[in-house]
């Protein structure tokens, strides 16, 4: 089968399209038959090695010290299973499925073979593959942080980095809650996140939100540039800060910073789990119209470089769809 394969760390063009083996389905696997894939930026982080600061050796141990432990990149899929394996019986070939690989990564090939019983539910039948795909990395993240908050209706919650993956999954997840959203970005992304829900809206390439008198229940920052003690002052008694991204100091800090403050401080994902019912949460939203899948740019599995080049400018909105086999009569690209 054809694969996005990477040997070492580096730039995008690190990464090459080659032939390797098909994964059968062992006991208890199904093998699905990827049509689509997102690259995020915890692809971008595992193929550069640009991680927050001090995270460098944790990576590298985690990754793979002088190679890659795993040379096929995607933390999610979308796809049909091509067959199943002993024991099987959720699930049979021809059902239309997504899925979350997490760090045993995969995605970026043609076929993957994935536990029966993980965080795989059927596709939402109002979506295409493209846009289930969407689902499952940002909209997984976000229901995972925001879970830790307890938000209930008529809390503020600030959404920092508002327009990437993770963020436009975190205001419509936010609002399905019943909470009252301000999200932060750049003025371009101003109607993008409006027409996902969101209250508020600062740019903040002419605000800083911690600098404003306005405080809020729950802080969420998906960018890593709102540490503890820089946000602390935003935030409402008995509040929480997610930091969804933060260097080695931010996750070393967070239990004692929560029990001085009486502010959760939650930092870092590396331990979250994810489930089939977390997915099929999810799915459930998208069949009430109630999630919207947020694409920016579409690519071949040809293309992998460029959409590589691309996610390093680090001005994507919402996700990058990676397109692997494709539907009769589809378009080659978009």
């Amino acid at each position: 089968m054809k694969a996005a394969t990477y040997r070492r760390s580096g730039g995008p063009d690190v990464v090459s399209v080659e032939e390797i083996p098909q994964p059968p389905p062992r006991p208890g696997e199904v093998l699905i038959k990827v049509m689509a894939s997102t690259l995020s930026a915890a692809d971008y982080r595992a193929r550069s090695r640009k991680v927050p600061a001090g995270l460098e050796a944790l990576t590298a141990l985690a990754l793979g010290v002088f190679r890659p432990r795993t040379r096929v990149l995607g933390m999610d899929i979308a796809g049909v299973i091509d067959s199943v394996g002993q024991g099987v019986t959720a699930f049979r070939p021809g059902d239309e499925v997504i899925a979350m690989l997490g760090a045993r990564f995969g995605g970026h090939a043609e076929y993957v073979s994935v536990p029966a019983d993980g965080p795989i539910a059927a596709k939402p039948r109002n979506m295409g593959f493209e846009e289930a795909v969407t689902l499952i990395f940002g909209g997984l993240t976000a229901k995972n942080f925001l879970g830790l908050a307890a938000i209930k209706p008529g809390d503020t919650v600030l959404v920092n980095g508002a327009s990437g993956a993770v963020g436009t999954a975190a205001i419509q997840l936010a609002k399905h809650l019943g909470a009252h959203v301000t999200a932060v970005c750049s003025g371009a992304n101003k109607e993008l996140v409006e027409s996902l829900g969101a209250d508020s809206f600062i740019d903040y390439t002419t605000d800083d939100f911690t600098e404003a008198d306005t405080t809020y229940d729950v802080v969420m920052d998906c960018v890593g540039n709102a540490p503890f003690t820089k946000v602390e002052g935003s935030i409402t008694p008995g509040g929480a800060l997610l930091l969804v991204i933060a260097d080695f100091k931010g996750l070393l800090g967070a239990r004692g910073q929560s029990r001085r403050s009486g502010k959760l401080v939650t930092a870092g994902s590396l331990k979250l789990t994810y489930t089939a019912d977390d997915v099929a949460f999810l799915v459930g939203l998208a069949e009430e119209g109630k999630y919207q899948a947020v694409i920016d740019r579409t690519y071949n599995l040809a293309d992998v470089v460029e959409a590589h080049r691309f996610v390093d400018t680090g001005r994507k909105r919402g996700n990058v769809v990676l397109r692997v086999h494709q539907l009769q009569g589809q378009m080659p690209n978009h």
